[in-house]
This record gives structure tokens, sequence and C-alpha cells, in this order.
């Protein structure tokens, strides 16, 4: 197996190092590489990690490599549980308080996020995002809400969202916090004193690449130093086990590269 290491699979050893054993994580419907990074914490350090998935839109205790085409089969197949989307919200939000990984197309100093539009009209936008989902449900309450950017740039963190779909950290919110940690392909970062601040930055990367690629003024940790790398056991697991298939890497590209991918991944399941 060699050694050379993709930042998906960095990603993933991050994403996997942040969940605790016994806890419950969700989701999303789109989210290969968090996903990979949750079932490498269950192979490894978390084994009675339970997931919640809005795919199936049930909690399972098993777990199976990842697919494209037959995902569905997996979650509708193995749940212990199904809920609808209201009793998840209401319920399980509040009783099992799930960690959640959320793709944001905005994020600010604060940790507000967007994933309307981009563009101040909302009726003519630049560009329409994908929508909320229970984004508004989940920020408003959750102490547990985590955030990931596949590819850090200006577009992404900027000094003001255009529209506020998932709260950060600001003063007098009732209930729950805003972002505790973030991952990019870049580095790490949480928010001491309730503003963004690094404290991981990649190989290959610096302080200096984040901040220029950062539309606000970032904190930068005293002991900020270089992300561990994964373990060669992380990327067996990862390589092998989990995501053969490489799902995960659909996330991190783009035009025609995340089309040849999706293709081959496609093939090789027989669903073309």
């Amino acid at each position: 197996m060699t050694l050379d290491i993709s930042i998906d699979e960095i990603m993933c050893a991050c994403i996997s190092r942040q969940m605790r054993d016994g806890e419950i994580v969700a989701q999303g419907l789109a989210t290969p590489l968090v996903v990979a990074g949750f079932l490498l914490a269950k192979r490894t350090h978390a084994p009675n990690l339970r997931f919640a998935s809005a795919i199936g839109q049930g909690v399972c205790d098993d777990w199976g490599a990842l697919s494209l085409a037959r995902i569905e089969d997996f979650w509708l197949g193995n749940a212990t549980m199904t809920v609808g989307f209201v009793r998840a919200a209401i319920e399980a939000l509040t009783v099992l308080k799930p960690v959640e990984f959320f793709r944001p197309g905005q994020i600010d100093a604060q940790g507000n996020f967007n994933n309307i539009a981009i563009g101040k009209d909302y009726h003519k936008p630049r560009m329409r995002l994908p929508g909320t989902g229970g984004i508004p449900d989940v920020s408003v309450f959750s102490h547990e809400v985590y955030i990931y950017v596949p590819r850090h740039s200006k577009v992404t963190f900027v000094e003001k969202v255009d529209f506020v779909s998932g709260l950060g950290h600001v003063p007098d919110r009732p209930h729950g916090a805003g972002p505790q940690y973030a991952i990019t392909d870049l580095g790490e970062f949480d928010w001491a004193q309730g503003r963004m601040r690094l404290t991981h930055f990649h190989p290959g990367s610096s302080i200096e690449r984040i901040q220029r690629k950062t539309g606000f003024e970032l904190a930068i940790a005293e002991e900020v130093r270089v992300t561990p790398l994964p373990t060669e056991e992380e990327l067996r697991l990862l390589r092998e086990e989990i995501d053969p298939l490489n799902i995960r890497k659909l996330e991190t590209l783009g035009g025609s590269a995340r089309k040849d991918l999706i293709r081959d991944i496609l093939a090789k399941e027989g669903a073309l």
C-alpha cells in the first residue's frame, strides 16, 4: 500500500478524531467525505458510534462501505429505527444531541453560515445554493455543530454572509452555540472567543496562505501547528474497507474530473 496521502484522506482523519465513542452522528444527503470520517472513527477509537442519516431517515448501529448507486439499500435495510424529519427535529435533536458536519456556501468569522443563495437579491441571486434543509432547526439549538469546506477560498470565507441559514456565535442567543470546529483542505479551526481561529495547517500549506484565501482576519492559536497525518492503519481502512471506490474524493473535485470519477464509480457498481 502506498503511503502517498491525499487531502481527502487528511480531512477524513481529522473528522474521525473529533468523534467520541458512544456519540450519535448525523449524515446529510451528500456528505461522503464526512461519512468516511465517521466510519473511520467507528473502525478505530469509537466502536459504539451510531449514525443518524437523512438517507432513509433512520438511525443505524451497523456500518458498511460507501456506495453511490446503492447507499439507500444500506440505510433502509440496516436501520434500528426510522423517523420522519419533524420527529427527528423535535425529539431526536433534543434528546440524542447528534454531532453534525455542515458544508456552507458562505461562512463569516463568527460562524454564521449561508446555504440559501449568493447575492444580496434573494429573487435574483448570483447563485442559488442547495437550501437550508434542517440547518435552521439544528444550528439554533445544538452545541455540536461542525463545519467542513473541501475547497477553502474567499468565495466561502466572507466578511458578511448574504443570508443566514446557520446561526453562529452571536450575542444573547437563547440556546445552543455556534460552530465548534471546522476542517478545510488547508487547515483546522475553532471559534475561541467566538471568532474563527486557526489551530492547525496541513502539510504543504501555511498560515500565510490560509489567511490569503480567507476573506476576514483569522485569529491564530498561540500553539498553531502542522496537522498530524493519517496513520498507516487509518489509510488502509479508508482505502480498502470504508471507501474502496473513492466516493469521498467527489467533494474535492469539480468539472470534468468529478464527472469522470462518478462514471468510474457507477461502472464499478454495475449501475451503467
